[in-house]
Parts: structure tokens; C-alpha cells; sequence
């Protein structure tokens, strides 16, 4: 059995207007913020979308509500299930707990710890199947077959999609002037139901839709003309790394959706810290993939008025982490060397000393001595620290070799 096709018809204007009417004293009218930085660094009037201030931090619980809320009496008494690594899986449980419907989410073992208490602690009974995503999936439909729960979709669904397409009313009301709204795609059930709703309102409006470089799944079946299934979907970008669109979600798209480009991670990366570091906001990977669009011009709006959706903010600590290392290297602000000294004391003191005298504070030393690259009686360190400005690492670098030491500057 599977739940990727279905055969209900797409939701209408309609629909997503029903949708805000039953969401509005459920979840939040998320802030539309115009972007100085941003504006400046893009050559447009950027607002953002504040969808990683939703509600268990994504957009997610819109749909999940929706969803859930249009349950008959009999299929809310069975209950409701997912399977999901992340945003989706908190969306349910949420939104289940909230109407009183009992939620199972299935989840692979690999799931970040953080998201599987957050699910807990919604309401959901959270059930850790299998190496991968595919494991658990097939775990909730095997339990969906046997318990009579309702599967809710993570996007290929007409309620889920009316109820993401809440969004586009919100922007609309917000910014009636809009050009073009930039949205992640994953399985696309956000995009459809945003341009089902804006161009409805004005169909000038352009949608655009971002995909990661290494889950282009969507434009591949809108280039073949039907859906298709990647064999594997890699980005950092997990909460739009699927494999295959919806066949609902296909057709919205190939009818309404005026372009598709694709963002890689290391745009999603900087685009990231960049966000935390202008901005004060704190997001994840997929949430920062339509920004990234804009940041990196994937198409020309010069000028235009353009509204990036920030989809999400659940962010995994590790990729955060690593977000952050890299971003704060990239601005000059932390630097990263490796000197080869003479395994005699006093040695190392002699760059701590290099370094206290420029005010650099060290994040980190290693040692190494056991390598063969390593000459005897030697000691290769490795030291990360932050400077003041970009300018000092050079100053290190000349007070190195003065003293005679070997060192590569680490990248």
C-alpha cells in the first residue's frame, strides 16, 4: 500500500480561505519583516516571511491542523499517525494533541534527539523504526493498515495543502504590492497551496520555487512532465531532501508556479549564518532555501518587491554548529593554522604569546605526533582562534615565519 498518490481533487481558493478561518486563534500570523541588509545585498526590497516563528517552528502545523480538524468522528476516534524526521512529525503531534486525537509519529533511529523529545512532549507516541527514513515509513503504514489510523501526508494532500496555503493569504494582506514570493520545495505541498491562493488574489505575482541541488525532484518531473522518483536525495537541507513530489503537488505546480531554480549547500550555509548574524534569526537548512535564492540572485528581480518564505526553524545543533565555524571563517573573524614545531618545552608558548599579543582568544589546539607526515622529534599543532579583524591572521603569519616555523593556514 502506499500513501504517495491521491486521488481527491485539488483544493480551491476557496479551501485555503476555509482553512484560515479555522486556524486563525490556532496558530500564528507570522511576522512579514522588511530586510535592510538584505535589501542592500539583493538589489530588491526583501521581507521575510517568518515561518521558523510558527508554532513548533515551521510551518508545518497549519496543514497538520487543517487536516486533522476535518477528521469525521469515527476517523478521530482511530486516531491519526506520520512518519517523519522532523518538522512534519511536531506539526501532528501538536496539532493532534490540541483536538484531543490520539498521534503515533514514526521516526528512524538516526533522528536528532532534540526533535524526538520535542515530538514527545507535543502529545505524540513517538516509535523509533529502522536505519532509514524509508524503514520508518513503511513501519507507519504497516501500523496504519492494522490500527485503521489516517495516514496525514506530509504535502500530497488537498487539506494539507489548503492549509499551507494560508501563508499566501497572510502575505498578501501584509504586502498587497508583492512581486514575486520565493518558496522551498520539498514535497511541494507549501508552494502549491501558496500559489493557489496568490494568484488567485493577483495572478501577476511571480512564485518561485527553490529547490536543493541535491533534491531537484520537483523540476525533474515538471522537465519530464510527470512525476518522478530520484534514487537518492543528498543536502543538509533534510526538510526538503524528498526524493518525489505529489502528484497533487506536481500539478499545482506545473500550472501555477512561474519558475524553478536550486540553491546548494553551501549557499543554504552562509545564507544561514548570514540570517543569524544580520538578522537575529535563527533557522535551518530547508528554511533558508528561498533567502538563499534571493541572496545569491537565482533569478532577476532587481528592484521588485520580494518576499522570501523562512520556513522553518528547528535547526540540528551539529549543522548549526558547523553553520556557524564556517561562517565566522568566511568573514576573516576565525582563522584555523597548522605549525610544525620542535617538541621541545616552551614552543607552543611561543604562539600563545604571538597570539595573546594580538588579542586573538584560541578556540582550539591539537596535538599530533603519531602520523607519519610528522617528522621525529616534532609536533604538529593545529589551532583555531578568533581575530579581530582580517588583517591580523596575515600579522601571525609574518611572526611565523620570522621565528622559522612551517605553517599551512587551514581553509
Amino acid at each position: 500500500m502506499s500513501y504517495s498518490i491521491n486521488e481527491s481533487p485539488l483544493p480551491q481558493f476557496s479551501d485555503i480561505v476555509n482553512a484560515q478561518s479555522v486556524l486563525k486563534n490556532v496558530v500564528k500570523l507570522t511576522p512579514l519583516e522588511r530586510s535592510k541588509s538584505f535589501s542592500v545585498m539583493s538589489d530588491s526590497e526583501v521581507y521575510l516571511k517568518l515561518e521558523n516563528l510558527q508554532t513548533t517552528g515551521s510551518f508545518k502545523v497549519r496543514g497538520a491542523y487543517y487536516k486533522i480538524k476535518n477528521l469525521t468522528a469515527d476517523e478521530a476516534a482511530k486516531g491519526v499517525l506520520c512518519a517523519s524526521a522532523g518538522n512534519h512529525a511536531q506539526g501532528v503531534a501538536y496539532a493532534a494533541a490540541s483536538l484531543g486525537v490520539k498521534s503515533t509519529v514514526f521516526m528512524p533511529v538516526f533522528a536528532p534527539p532534540l526533535k524526538v523529545i520535542a515530538t514527545r512532549a507535543y502529545g505524540a507516541e513517538v516509535m523509533l523504526v529502522g536505519d532509514t527514513f524509508d524503514d520508518a515509513f513503511a513501519a507507519a503504514v504497516e501500523f496504519g493498515e492494522k490500527s485503521g489510523a489516517t495516514f496525514v501526508h506530509p504535502f500530497n494532500d488537498p487539506y494539507i495543502i489548503a492549509g499551507q496555503g494560508t501563508i499566501g493569504l497572510e502575505i498578501f494582506d501584509q504586502l498587497r504590492d508583492v512581486d514575486d514570493v520565493f518558496v522551498p520545495i520539498g514535497g511541494g505541498g507549501l508552494i502549491a497551496g501558496i500559489a493557489i491562493a496568490m494568484k488567485q488574489l493577483n495572478p501577476r505575482i511571480r512564485i518561485i520555487g527553490v529547490e536543493a541541488d541535491g533534491a531537484q525532484s520537483m523540476k525533474a518531473s515538471i522537465e519530464k512532465g510527470e512525476v518522478v522518483t530520484l534514487n537518492s536525495a543528498n543536502t543538509i537541507a533534510d526538510g526538503i531532501a524528498v526524493k518525489s513530489p505529489g502528484n497533487l503537488t506536481f500539478e499545482v505546480t506545473r500550472n501555477l508556479v512561474d519558475e524553478l531554480v536550486t540553491v546548494n549547500d553551501a549557499e543554504m550555509a552562509r545564507t544561514a549564518y548570514l540570517l543569524l548574524q544580520r538578522a537575529k534569526i535563527l533557522t535551518e537548512p530547508a528554511g533558508v532555501a528561498a533567502m538563499a535564492a534571493v541572496l545569491f540572485k537565482k533569478t532577476q528581480f532587481k528592484g521588485h518587491k520580494v518576499v522570501p518564505v523562512i520556513s522553518g526553524g528547528n535547526a540540528n545543533m551539529s549543522i548549526l554548529e558547523q553553520i556557524l565555524d564556517k561562517g565566522v571563517m568566511d568573514e576573516g573573524l576565525r582563522a584555523r593554522i597548522q605549525v610544525l614545531i620542535p617538541d621541545q618545552a616552551g614552543k607552543l608558548k611561543l604562539i600563545i604569546t604571538i597570539l595573546d599579543r594580538m588579542k586573538a582568544s584560541i578556540h582550539e589546539i591539537e596535538h599530533e605526533r603519531s602520523t607519519t607526515s610528522v617528522p621525529v622529534g616534532y609536533v604538529q599543532v593545529t589551532l583555531t582562534f578568533n581575530l579581530q579583524d582580517r588583517s591580523q591572521l596575515a600579522t601571525l603569519c609574518n611572526e611565523l615565519e620570522l621565528q622559522g616555523l612551517q605553517y599551512q593556514v587551514l581553509r
